[in-house]
């Protein structure tokens, strides 16, 4: 098991615990399946920044804290050295890199994501909110509600998140992007 899905799995176990609800509870206030949540808490499964999200909005909390066990300080600016942000690799697959990890009270959360080419399947999410995606370097899929689209350096996407969704590295390199989440 990846230590740092572990580690999240170990926050969500302490965020159920504290609030004193069941795993069915989180479950159904954040409209996701139990079998999922259970999943995501066990830490034997990737777990979606998606669905931390949706948790993290649900109980009035800060993605950060349930990503990277801190709780932002910054209200003012928070500045992210080149290479310096806070991340996390979900899988071998994604990396997550947080552009403003230390910013208080975020109206949205930025990321540079780095996606490592795979013969998996691609997985579709959907969550609340809406996102950008501007690709910075490779080649990128996008699939939205069954849609593909395949987007180059420079190409850029916006778009309902709460539509189902999912990407892929394409020609057989990885791609970075900056995506932004709404």
């Amino acid at each position: 098991m990846n230590e740092q899905i572990r580690q999240i799995a170990e926050r969500l176990r302490g965020l159920r615990d504290v609030l004193d609800l069941t795993a069915a509870d989180i479950a159904a206030d954040c409209d996701i399946s139990i079998e999922e949540y259970q999943r995501a808490e066990s830490g034997e499964s990737d777990i979606s920044v998606s669905m931390l999200q949706t948790i993290a909005r649900r109980y009035n909390m800060s993605l950060d804290v349930l990503m990277f066990g801190e709780e932002p300080k910054m209200n003012t600016y928070f500045l992210t050295r080149s290479g310096k942000g806070v991340s996390v690799e979900r899988t071998k697959a994604y990396k997550y890199e947080s552009l403003a990890s230390g910013f208080r009270d975020r109206k949205s959360d930025p990321f540079i994501v780095t996606v490592a080419p795979s013969e998996q399947p691609m997985h579709l999410n959907s969550h609340p909110g809406q996102e950008f995606n501007y690709v910075i370097e490779g080649a990128l899929l996008l699939n939205i509600n069954g849609k593909e689209l395949t987007l180059q350096p420079g190409d850029s996407l916006y778009f309902d998140s709460q539509q189902p969704h999912g990407m892929k590295a394409l020609n057989g390199k990885p791609v970075k992007f900056l995506a932004i989440i709404l």
